[in-house]
């Protein structure tokens, strides 16, 4: 029987955009290629397992291997596909290091979507896209998830609350006030978990969130957290009072 190819952490999967289903041949791309064969020394007959965020995990057989790519052939579908928790993650660029961080935990803890959002005390000047979805890809790969998380383009805060969808709460980790524990007033239904930069949300911002009917104060705690660790609690809080953590 052939082998499936293993990582130090467990099965190896990759994650590619081409649509997926039994008998389909599909080329990996060149990084797939390096990583399997000079990183994980694979061999033709050896198994991977791919997902889409659309058609479920699948077993594929490498199938040709030469030095100019690698030929996959799917097999058999191993999970199915399943709708991530109807949670976003609206969050202030942070730092490089503690940004990456966050995607990858993020995306570890089920958001579906990540939105940067530009608040009048955010220290972070860019947001590199291109770099978050590779992140976000990585996680999910090593999660065991079947689909990748969208990365939105950044936004100003108040362009955000402009367009916001109004069917889908937004609960404001505000540090001040009389925000009630998140844990006691997150429920099921599409909803957004909002964080801050460094330094917090300005008065002018708080008050400008707090007006709009579909934003929830809430409080994390008697403690001031950073905002990387903020935002990854704030999920881990939402998910186990509302989200897919109560599912059997």
């Amino acid at each position: 029987m052939a082998d499936e190819v293993m990582e130090p952490g467990g099965r190896t999967r990759l994650y590619v955009t081409a649509d997926l289903g039994e008998g389909v041949a599909l080329p990996l791309s060149d990084g797939h290629m390096h990583y399997l064969l000079h990183v994980l020394r694979a061999k033709a007959g050896d198994h991977v397992r791919l997902f889409n965020g659309r058609h479920g995990e699948w077993s594929a057989e490498l199938e040709t291997v030469t030095k100019r790519g690698v030929i996959v052939r799917l097999k058999a579908q191993t999970a199915p596909q399943v709708p991530a928790p109807d949670v976003w993650l609206v969050f202030a660029p942070v730092k490089k290091t503690p940004g990456e961080y966050l995607v990858q935990k993020a995306t570890e803890l089920g958001a579906a979507r990540l939105q940067p959002v530009f608040t009048r005390r955010t220290i972070a000047a860019r947001v590199k896209e291109e770099r978050l979805l590779a992140n976000a890809v990585e996680a999910a790969e090593q999660s065991e998830r079947v689909s990748v998380p969208e990365i939105a383009a950044p936004l100003a805060l108040e362009k955000l609350l402009a367009s916001w969808p109004p069917e889908r709460t937004l609960y404001f980790c505000d540090e001040g006030g009389d925000a009630k524990p998140l844990a006691q007033v997150a429920r099921p239904g599409p909803a957004a978990i909002l964080t801050g930069p460094e330094g917090g949300f300005d008065p002018a911002e708080r008050e400008m969130l707090r007006s709009r009917k579909f934003v929830v104060p809430v409080t994390l705690g008697p403690r001031i957290l950073r905002a990387d660790t903020a935002a990854l609690a704030a999920l881990a809080v939402w998910q186990s009072a509302a989200g897919d953590w109560l599912q059997p």
